[in-house]
């Protein structure tokens, strides 16, 4: 046995190897996305901070690549041949109720940390959906459903935990290796494996939220509405309209079933009652099914109802303009009612307010001009090829008609498969910001064994 053979690598650890070959080596390998196949050469089921530490010198000393999974949402890009560390089992959480902080390890969900500060009054700026793992959604920024009001949640970090490419932990913050902590918070995993994080906690135990179902027939009047309708908005108001088709399988419940849907969802952080007079233009449209309410902080995943289990999926995303009658009448041209288009939804989340502010804690995400986000995802049917390719065709012709307004930007925390050549990397910065990036990867990793991502190589 080597010193630097898999075997000694795992005697080394507290937790585990898995190599191919081992029961548990598909499962281990296995992400949230599942078009993506990964066939490391070691995954390394990390226990603890100590363990990172030796899969990552493991692998500089192999001059192997490393990747990082928590829940697996975010690695879009195979980890062939690759050190995979999977961070899932430090699950730490620690709340400070009276700073209104908390200690996160890497390998949480949302939901485990929104129950740990729910109990506190308090509430982590979370996304969409819990199932989401906390430092990939970090690390890319992370677009809350409270966007408008609070901004990326990379402005809620504090502190920030990181194995670099040479094997040391290093604690990062504004006065602490501050180009490190700047980087890390918008410009993903190339730059070390982020253990931990300090982040601030909001006093917000409860919102005005939840859905406005429309008929997928009366989508003609509803996007032209909602649009006009968020011109008028304080910042305490995110939204989002969704064209949203449902698989008709046993699962879904009847009233969706095998439906097509325009969907308002509605996110509000401030007095219920003015939610609602803010909401009644959109109420007077007629929705077949009203979720919007008062609602406990605890509960907000049921705002989107995103999945809840892995899935094959085709992504993709974009940073849009304001959108007038033409944008409204070529997105209706295309994903009306009476278009054949493949089950799964087509988003455009109103941005502004914060978003457009700069940050209190600069970081790698800066601050958007857009005025809405564009995402996409239609399930995939595995070898199902003719399926396949009617939807990467959707997709395509999403993103043609789109481009009068598309500003030519992406977010870091929305570049998906599709999304990993340098250029379309480069599209999730500013120029400035990412030559900065650069830097800081030329200074901290500059063999790029953090590459299996959506790469920014070394100078």
């Amino acid at each position: 046995m080597t010193i630097d053979s898999p075997a000694s690598l795992g005697a080394a650890l507290r937790g585990r190897i898995a190599l191919p070959g081992d029961e548990d080596y598909d499962k281990a390998r296995t992400g949230w996305n599942l078009t993506v196949e990964h066939h490391p050469e070691v995954i390394v089921l990390a226990e603890d901070t100590a363990d990172v530490v030796e899969a990552v010198r493991y692998a500089s000393r192999a001059d192997l690549p490393i990747a990082v999974q928590s829940t697996g949402h975010g690695i879009s890009v195979p980890a062939d041949g690759a050190v995979y560390i999977n961070t899932s089992r430090l699950a730490g959480v620690t709340v400070d109720s009276d700073a209104r902080t908390a200690r996160i390890e890497a390998g949480l969900r949302w939901g485990q940390v929104i129950e740990a500060a729910i109990s506190h009054g308090l509430a982590p700026l979370c996304g969409s959906s819990t199932y989401i793992g906390v430092m990939g959604y970090l690390t890319g920024g992370g677009l809350p459903v409270l966007a408008r009001t609070y901004g990326f949640a990379a402005n809620t970090v504090r502190s920030l935990d990181v194995v670099t490419a040479d094997g040391e932990l290093r604690t990062t913050s504004p006065e602490r290796e501050p180009d490190l902590f700047w980087a890390v918070r918008g410009g993903k995993s190339n730059f070390g494996v982020v253990v931990a994080a300090e982040i601030d906690l909001l006093n917000l135990p409860r919102i005005y939220g939840g859905s406005l179902f429309f008929d997928g027939k009366h989508a003609e009047r509803v996007l032209p509405t909602y649009i006009d309708w968020t011109s008028t908005l304080p910042d305490e108001m995110t939204s989002s309209i969704i064209f949203i088709r449902y698989p008709d399988i046993p699962m879904m419940p009847a009233e969706i079933r095998g439906r097509f849907f325009t969907t308002v969802r509605i996110a509000y952080a401030g007095d219920p009652a003015e939610g609602e007079r803010l909401v009644a233009p959109l109420r007077a449209l007629g929705p077949e099914l009203d979720e919007v309410a008062d609602m406990s902080y605890a509960d907000i995943e049921e705002i989107y109802h995103d999945p809840f289990r892995p899935t094959p999926a085709n992504n993709r995303s974009a940073l849009l303009t304001d959108l007038d009658d033409t944008a409204v009448e070529k997105l209706i041209g295309l994903l009306g009612p009476d278009n054949d288009v493949p089950f799964g939804g087509v988003e455009l989340r109103h941005l502004g307010g914060a978003l457009a502010r700069p940050l209190t804690r600069d970081a790698a995400v800066g601050r958007q001009d857009a005025a809405f986000h564009m995402f996409a995802s239609l399930p995939a049917r595995m070898n199902a090829t003719h399926y396949r390719e009617r939807v990467l065709r959707t997709l395509s012709e999403l993103v043609r008609v789109l481009g009068p307004w598309d500003t030519g930007r992406m977010l870091p925390g929305f570049m998906f498969n599709d999304d990993t050549t340098s250029e379309a990397v480069r599209r999730g910065y500013a120029d400035a910001d990412y030559q900065r990036l650069v830097d800081v990867k030329t200074t901290y990793d500059p063999r790029n064994l953090f590459r299996v991502n959506h790469n920014i190589p070394p100078r």
